[in-house]
């Protein structure tokens, strides 16, 4: 599998990667990927649908994640040429937020795969906010048939 170290912050190629659509687009960025393992950034925004009193809140937290995962998923399938699949969070084993980001923030989120088979994918998921950890979680995505 491929890596890479270059980040991708073409909003229009990442729109591309995931099956989400605007206004539920939760990643701009996509700062490393390699087998296993994907680090992606939002810029958090006043127009954000997850954005209340110029914060981010706990939901938008968590689709964030699991939207890292989908960029995981849609760049796998990218690289294959083949179109990113529709996929849906199937299970969240434990979340924890820690801290709420304002609007003009950046978060970077490091997910690592802990198993990817059949169209099941579990990871671990770790969301930073100017250098600090402000939210974690162990999830499952499932790709939708």
């Amino acid at each position: 599998m491929n890596q890479f170290t270059e980040k991708i912050t073409d909003k229009d190629f990442i729109g591309k990667l995931i099956p989400q659509k605007a206004p539920f687009v939760m990643v701009d960025k996509l700062l490393h990927f390699e087998e296993k393992k994907v680090i992606a950034g939002l810029t958090i925004s006043e127009e954000n649908i997850f954005t209340q009193n110029h914060k981010f809140t706990a939901p938008g937290l968590i689709e964030h994640m699991a939207q890292t995962v989908a960029l995981y998923t849609g760049y796998q399938f990218f690289l294959k040429e083949e179109d990113a699949p529709v996929g849906y969070i199937g299970a969240i084993k434990k979340a924890e937020i820690f801290d709420l980001p304002s609007v003009g923030n950046e978060l970077k989120t490091t997910v690592n795969v802990l198993h990817d088979i059949m169209g099941v994918t579990l990871v671990t998921a770790e969301t930073e906010c100017n250098g600090k950890v402000i939210a974690s979680s162990e999830m499952k995505t499932v790709l939708a048939n």
